[in-house]
């Protein structure tokens, strides 16, 4: 009985390769880490602005600019230092945004050029956008301090 039994022989499935994923996660991990090593690592609130347009009467001072401005009566000018504001001629701290901008809403002023000098920090051009978003004041233009 066993002569007449046919012999099964087992059928072999094709192999199938696995893509270890490994190695890929290890090259991401080594990058990840000279990139984090190599770049430079400073707080906006530290970097300079630089202005790129001059406003007309700009160099005579704030009050010149506000003389020579193009612009309707109802703009107000304001000068951006390193952490204060000069508006009409007064130099006030930024941590008086929110009480100037509510001065601006009360007078009725529609839009406001903020003149930019070299020292000034991005932290204090954002402070002073956000505090004039928060007022109601939409039109702002940027100017740039030639030669100061």
């Amino acid at each position: 009985m066993a002569l007449g039994r046919e012999i099964l022989t087992e059928r072999r499935s094709p192999k199938r390769y696995r893509i270890s994923l490994t190695p890929l996660a290890d090259a991401m991990f080594n990058l990840l880490i000279f990139f984090m090593l190599s770049s430079n690592i400073t707080p906006y609130s530290l970097l300079p602005l630089k202005g790129t347009t001059a406003l007309p009467g700009a160099d005579a001072g704030a009050a010149g600019a506000e003389a020579a401005q193009p612009f309707g009566a109802e703009t107000a000018v304001w000068t951006i230092s390193e952490g204060q504001i000069i508006a009409g001629g007064q130099e006030f701290g930024i941590e008086r945004i929110a009480e100037l901008t509510q001065s601006l809403t009360l007078l009725g002023t529609t839009g406001i050029v903020l003149i930019v000098r070299p020292e000034a920090k991005v932290q204090d051009l954002t402070s002073v956008l956000e505090a004039l978003s928060a007022g109601g004041i939409t039109q702002v233009q940027l100017a740039g301090r030639g030669g100061v």
